[in-house]
């Protein structure tokens, strides 16, 4: 998979220009992501509001600004409270995240309009990848088309910044 995270300050040219590209709107979701510790890669409960499921995401990505190739493994969870609590027990909670998230398709790419709570607001692509230089080329064309400056992406995930923020940028 081929991942990008990046800060915007406004998602109305984002969507105005998501529109004009003709993406499928998917829906508005509230995520809560329970990350545990782990002595490798990122393990995180997912809970979406309105859902009796979640789902157990493990994954492994490079740690750099832009376009970033990702590993992840996702089991469907039934119930959501006990597996919580078993992780919790066993590896420990090492941070929640809360957010708001405007989910879009466009050419089989995913786009993400993120509010996070007490960090602010994102942009982020994910494309499942068979001929990595060709979709590397379409997401940066999608970076081109909706504005993404270098300056704006994040090389971590909002756990992260959430931990550390100045590592990342200042919180705004």
């Amino acid at each position: 998979m081929l991942e990008l995270k990046a800060r915007v300050d406004s998602f109305v040219f984002v969507r105005n220009k998501l529109r004009d590209l003709k993406a499928q709107y998917v829906g508005t979701f509230r995520q809560i992501d329970t990350y545990f510790n782990v002595p490798k890669g990122r393990l995180k409960l997912r809970e979406v509001e309105g859902s009796e499921r979640a789902k157990l995401i493990y994954y492994e990505r490079e740690d750099i600004p832009g376009l970033k190739r990702s590993n992840v493994l996702i089991l469907e969870i039934q119930e959501s409270e006990p597996s919580k609590a078993f992780f919790e027990r066993v590896l420990g909670k090492k941070i929640v995240v809360d957010k708001k998230r405007e989910i879009y398709m466009h050419k089989g790419t995913q786009i993400h309009l993120d509010i996070i709570k007490d960090l602010g607001t994102f942009i982020e692509f994910e494309r499942k990848t068979k001929d990595f230089i060709k979709d590397r080329k379409l997401l940066k064309e999608l970076m081109k088309n909706l504005k993404i400056k270098d300056k704006d992406l994040l090389k971590g995930s909002y756990s992260d910044i959430l931990l550390a923020p100045t590592l990342e940028f200042e919180k705004r």
